[in-house]
């Protein structure tokens, strides 16, 4: 692979994932000069990492990316792999201009554009869209003598499947769909606690992802119209009852405790006093924005993220952030959510480059 590129493209996109794909899907029909920088060994993105039992909680027709439907699973929602698939699938349909692994690890600002640094490697162009996500920054809380215990902690990014927790203590800390999920897996095996912050919320057994993005469709036009929405509506983070999550219900164990006051070397201990010794400790606690790649633009702000307008970055015109969840766009991190922010992206940036060749 060559060491460097002088040649100014148009449009470079960091990530290779759901985000980075629906966006060259758009770019791709512009005419514009683009190039994909995926990090990953091979397709899928954020999928590549997720655990072996891990599904979507919406239908493959409400789970697709603009252009070409995800195709449909014979029953129930489509799996870890099955996504995999169709974003392999999805990348070989449309041909786009891709390399891979490439761990871009900075940004400069050039005259007419930003230069793309890989190690030793460099690629120019007059726009950059960050499509990163947040798989490869899990975000653990702090407690108090964590660095004492003995036993084993993960994130949720790292797990695979429960087996290797039979017959253990394990504590599940995380009140969302992933940590209602793995605690359906874990507690079939291992004796298991669920650790929450607050009551977790569970939505009505016949919710999906699909109302789910309609819900946040709804919020969406709410805010271009300026008007509040009068009623309740479910958040992407509350739980959505897939059979796993439901048969754990049925079992009696989908029920959570408020979260331990500190570690011990076995343990941790409650805000009654009590200890409990622990094997194993599986944070399901979320992400944080992956923009470790961004921080020599000093843009990165005290929360650990860029400032946009929409999806473009407000210090940094030449530089728009896709995919990231609800502060780049409702439902930005879903694989249909996606697709709207992709498309105004594409039309700022087209629009942008022909105003600076005016």
């Amino acid at each position: 692979m060559k060491a460097k590129s002088k040649t100014l493209l148009d449009v470079i996109i960091i990530g290779g994932g759901q985000a980075g794909l629906a966006t060259a899907y758009f770019l791709r029909r512009t005419g514009l000069s683009y190039l994909i920088l995926d990090a990953e060994d091979g397709p899928g993105g954020a999928w590549r990492h997720g655990w072996n039992s891990l599904r979507l909680f919406s239908p493959a027709t409400w789970s697709s990316i603009a252009g070409w439907m995800m195709p449909p699973v014979a029953d129930g929602y489509p799996a870890r792999d099955h996504v995999i698939d169709y974003l392999s699938r999805y990348e070989e349909r449309y041909q786009f201009p891709l390399q891979r692994p490439v761990r871009v690890t900075a940004i400069e600002r050039i005259e007419g554009g930003l230069r793309v640094r890989a190690g030793q490697q460099h690629w120019q162009a007059r726009a950059v869209v960050s499509t990163t996500g947040t798989w490869s920054n899990p975000y653990i809380p702090v407690y108090p003598d964590a660095e004492s215990f003995q036993g084993q902690q993960l994130h949720s990014a790292h797990y695979v499947e429960a087996q290797p927790f039979a017959g253990k203590r394990v504590l599940v800390v995380g009140g969302g769909n992933s940590g209602a999920q793995i605690l359906a897996e874990v507690s079939k095996v291992a004796d298991s606690t669920w650790v929450t912050a607050t009551e977790p919320l569970f939505l009505p057994d016949d919710v999906d992802g699909r109302v789910l993005f309609e819900r946040a469709t709804e919020r969406w036009k709410a805010q271009q119209e300026g008007r509040a929405i009068d009623k309740p509506v479910g958040g992407l983070g509350d739980v959505v009852m897939v059979p796993p999550v439901v048969e754990a219900r049925e079992r009696g164990v989908l029920h959570a405790v408020r979260p331990f006051t500190h570690f011990t070397r076995n343990g941790v201990v409650w805000p009654d006093g009590s200890e409990t010794e622990v094997d194993a400790v599986i944070w399901c606690t979320g992400f944080r924005p992956a923009l470790g790649h961004l921080a020599s633009l000093g843009l990165i702000n005290d929360e650990g993220r860029v400032e946009v307008q929409g999806t473009r970055a407000t210090h940094e015109p030449r530089l728009w952030l896709v995919g990231y969840g609800e502060w780049t766009g409702l439902a930005s991190a879903t694989l249909i959510g996606v697709t709207r922010n992709a498309r105004s992206t594409t039309t700022e940036i087209a629009q942008f480059l022909a105003d600076k060749e005016n």
